[in-house]
């Protein structure tokens, strides 16, 4: 990744397109599924609350899903995956991550571990990610950090 401009703080990345998408999809099944369960007749009242509790799990599930995002601000990096939240200072980032067939970007931390962040992903917005990366990127370097002065 080459260097790129480094945003003003706070900025929150995130896939846009596929939070739309999850969205849009779990709204568009809950509404169907419900009203399915209260077209059909031969239904009983339990019945049909257990198609709209399903119809609202999968919703459930959907919103869980397009949670992620990456959110930087003076101090450090939030990140927010599917069911965990972390909290990062800069000087725990060594390096941001996303190397061709990485489903999203990965950090490398001063711990050793390597930390997945989600909210940058290449899936449907491939151009997109790779900018968030860069970004990212350029923050965590302006920011004191990366691996040149981790080496120090």
């Amino acid at each position: 990744m080459s260097q790129a401009p480094t945003p003003a703080l706070p900025v929150t990345f995130r896939p846009g397109r596929t939070r739309a998408v999850l969205l849009t999809l779990g709204v568009l099944m809950f509404v169907v599924v419900t009203a399915v369960a209260l077209m059909l007749e031969r239904l009983g009242p339990g019945e049909r609350l257990s198609f709209v509790f399903t119809a609202a799990l999968l919703l459930g599930i959907l919103v869980l899903l397009s949670r992620p995002k990456i959110v930087a601000d003076d101090e450090g990096v939030t990140v927010v995956n599917i069911t965990r939240t972390r909290r990062l200072d800069w000087a725990e980032i060594l390096k941001v991550n996303l190397r061709p067939g990485d489903p999203w970007v990965f950090l490398d931390l001063s711990d050793g571990t390597s930390l997945p962040a989600l909210g940058i992903q290449p899936g449907i917005a491939r151009e997109s990610a790779i900018r968030d990366a860069r970004a990212l990127r350029a923050l965590a370097e302006s920011h004191g950090t990366g691996t040149e002065q981790a080496k120090a």
